[in-house]
């Protein structure tokens, strides 16, 4: 791809908390209120007892220091909450259909479907692409955990497309570096709602957990992570927009939020988008198309590409008539 720059990994760490939901950091709007009742009312999903638990075990810092559950907050006191890993369950592998791209003793490609979870969270701990790769391959990465092997990167549920597997602890060393290098190339190919003014154009704004609603994700300056999505128009239709995009950094939602941000959100979408389901979809119009990448061990470069599902296809049919 041509306009794709393509480099090598560099042996450094850089942490850009991409992936990283366990740590939270926010910053104190009240004064002199106690800080179990003023995290329990920001994260309703917390009750009282469990952040005093939190507390007590260290997992809240206030300004870099531990507190008791009775601390009185100052305005712009620094507030950090690590919640730690949730407790070891046995992933049960499964003869779940996987469509695998791509294998070696390193890695693994995927043509994840939509509808299916990437890996076992609390409500979908079975029929989750990592139950099926257990049956499927042989070996699996550890670096994330037993909730999570061989997982580099995610893709939302309803959200279709490549995805890469690590099988060794040093291809997943090695690929989770290029990540947060930017250095591995990942295209997306979404029909979003409108008719987008310039045939190409950078989304470059912050994104950062909802205040109302903290499962969402928003463009906001507070607490946030930078996030910035490039994008082509690949075909327009009137009402609607075919787009190529890139990611320049990978948060959570980032190019659902995105669009909605400039006023195109991705159709299907019913969190970021319209309610109206004008095509009985079971989801966004999100397809990761193309996944490129420097090889772990050979040090070559890999390009695998997909075509677009066949529900997506079938709504291009119908709005080009």
């Amino acid at each position: 791809m041509d306009d794709l720059k393509i480099k090598e990994c560099n042996e450094i760490d850089i942490d850009d908390g991409s992936y990283d939901e366990d740590e939270i950091s926010i910053v104190s709007d009240v004064e002199n209120e106690r800080i179990d009742v003023y995290i329990t009312g920001k994260f309703t999903e917390m009750s009282r007892s469990s952040v005093q638990k939190l507390i007590a075990d260290g997992m809240i810092t206030v300004n870099s220091k531990s507190i008791k559950a009775n601390y009185k907050l100052k305005k712009d006191d620094e507030i950090n909450i690590t919640i730690p890993e949730p407790e070891p369950l046995d992933i049960i592998a499964e003869n779940i259909p996987i469509d695998i791209v791509y294998e070696d003793d390193d890695l693994a490609v995927i043509n994840k479907p939509q509808g299916m979870v990437v890996h076992p969270a609390p409500g979908h701990y079975t029929k989750t692409l990592v139950n099926g790769l257990m049956y499927h391959l042989k070996n699996l990465s550890s670096i994330n955990g037993v909730m999570r092997p061989g997982i580099v990167h995610r893709l939302d549920k309803n959200t279709s497309g490549m995805m890469l597997v690590a099988k060794n602890d040093k291809s997943h060393n090695f690929l989770a570096k290029c990540l947060k290098e930017h250095s591995i190339n990942r295209i997306y190919y979404a029909l979003v709602e409108g008719n987008i003014r310039d045939d190409n154009g950078v989304v470059d704004a912050s994104l950062g957990r909802s205040e109302k609603d903290r499962k969402k994700r928003t463009v906001t300056t507070k607490n946030s992570k930078n996030a910035i999505t490039n994008y082509w128009v690949v075909e327009r239709y009137g009402k609607y927009t075919l787009l190529k995009l890139k990611l320049q950094t990978g948060r959570t939602h980032q190019i659902r939020v995105h669009m909605r941000y400039i006023g195109h959100p991705v159709v299907g979408d019913d969190i970021y988008g319209s309610k109206t389901n004008k095509f009985g979809l079971n989801g966004q119009l999100l397809h990761s198309k193309s996944v490129g990448f420097i090889h772990p061990s050979t040090g070559e470069y890999m390009e695998f590409d997909s075509e677009l599902p066949e529900y997506f296809s079938e709504v291009l049919r119908k709005i080009r008539g």
